[in-house]
């Protein structure tokens, strides 16, 4: 059961835009499931970190950041990448792949860091 609650959380906390609905569920779902959990509330544990790691593991995942400011009710996908590039997977490694299956062979100069 707190697993089902947690779940129903997690999507309308994550993937509605802020608003009324989105305080009533933070205070009559999100809190009571971590209370009743055992997690004591905290900011580190609430709706905002709830977000961040929804963002973050979508970014992973190689979302766009156009779809990701639409799940996260952002009007600018700026602002979305402004907010979250610092979670954005280095691309050294894709780019470098992807040149190389275009190719077809393995490159044999290496790729120089950015400074950072």
């Amino acid at each position: 059961m707190e697993a089902e609650i947690e779940n129903e959380c997690f999507q309308r906390s994550a993937l509605l835009g802020a608003g009324t609905r989105q305080t009533k569920d933070r205070r009559y779902i999100w809190k009571p499931a971590r209370i009743a959990a055992g997690v004591e509330p905290t900011r580190a544990n609430g709706t905002h970190a709830l977000r961040h790691y929804f963002a973050s593991v979508l970014l992973d995942a190689g979302e766009s950041i156009r779809a990701l400011a639409d799940y996260l009710g952002h009007g600018d996908p700026g602002f979305t990448l402004r907010v979250y590039t610092h979670l954005m997977p280095a691309s050294e490694d894709r780019a470098r792949q992807a040149i190389e299956a275009a190719l077809g062979k393995e490159s044999r100069v290496p790729l120089v860091s950015r400074p950072g």
